[in-house]
């Protein structure tokens, strides 16, 4: 089965920074896209970076500047730089996967929690 295990997640202090892992196992496909999202209490799942196939990337808005996407294809994962972490940055940060078979198939991870505060 494929599985998508995050881990780096944890407290730190406004200004700090922390780099998230995914590491993929169970992969018998091409990847398409490899991405990280994220939602906070009370809000819906947003995209903060994705990495395609081709290895462009896009952010949203919100940590331009401040994060990073990176992989690497020979460990199957996919890595997110966080610098210059705000409380608005707090919240549970999810890996994902797509890939196309005719359709497009997405799998996620279980999720690790990230708390920016004093």
């Amino acid at each position: 089965q494929v599985q998508l295990v995050e881990s780096g997640g944890g407290l730190v202090q406004p200004g700090g920074s922390l780099r998230l892992s995914c590491a993929a196992s169970g992969i018998h496909f091409s990847i398409n896209t490899m991405g990280w999202y994220r939602q906070a209490p009370g809000k819906q799942r947003e995209l903060v970076a994705l990495i395609s196939r081709g290895g462009s990337t896009n952010y949203a808005d919100s940590v331009k500047d401040r994060f990073t996407i990176s992989r690497d294809t020979t460990k199957n994962t996919v890595y997110l730089q966080m610098n210059s972490l705000k409380l608005e940055d707090t919240a549970v940060y999810y890996c994902q996967i797509t890939r196309i078979a005719g359709t497009e198939i997405t799998y996620w991870g279980q999720g690790t929690q990230v708390t920016v505060s004093s």
